[in-house]
């Protein structure tokens, strides 16, 4: 890629899936039952404003200077972890109609293997080693975002099909 059209063009794009991001979290907060579930979903909404705003300084800085700004350090905090780390282990008590949490996790899910994806392709695109690095510190941050997605579905899946029929356990 190399080329500031096309880096800029790169940061658009992420700026616009991060909003959709946080969109998508501030929904989930809203509309959980779990308490837990609220809190987290918002905190994601407030990171994938966080990631919005280095986004657009960085973009500010390549259409001002054509380079990326190697000031802009990105420190993900640490990703929800645990056993539960999106939902309260009470979720668990109504798993049978706990069909919007699983789909809030599906669709999280997807969103933050697909923007870990776009920034390691951007890494690797970039031709500028900052911000090569710092699509690579993007990548991290949603990854640890899809770890924790990931680790709350399957403590849930198999008891969630189990209740709702929809496989044989």
């Amino acid at each position: 890629m190399g080329d500031q059209p096309e880096l800029l063009a790169a940061l658009r794009q992420a700026i616009a899936a991060e909003v959709q991001g946080q969109h998508f979290y501030l929904m989930a907060a809203r509309s959980t039952e779990d308490p837990k579930g609220r809190e987290v979903f918002e905190r994601l909404a407030a990171e994938e404003a966080l990631h919005q705003q280095f986004l657009r300084r960085q973009h500010q800085a390549m259409q001002t200077t054509g380079r990326a700004d190697p000031a802009l350090r990105l420190t993900p905090p640490e990703p929800p972890s645990g056993p539960h780390p999106i939902f309260s282990p009470s979720l668990r008590d109504r798993i049978g109609q706990a069909h919007f949490e699983m789909t809030a996790l599906s669709v999280g899910i997807q969103l933050e293997q697909n923007a870990e994806g776009f920034y390691r392709e951007q890494a690797r695109r970039a031709g500028d080693d900052e911000l090569g690095a710092f699509f690579l510190r993007l990548a991290e941050w949603e990854a640890g975002h899809y770890r924790a997605l990931l680790a709350q579905q399957d403590a849930l899946q198999k008891d969630y099909w189990s209740a709702g029929g929809f496989a044989p356990f």
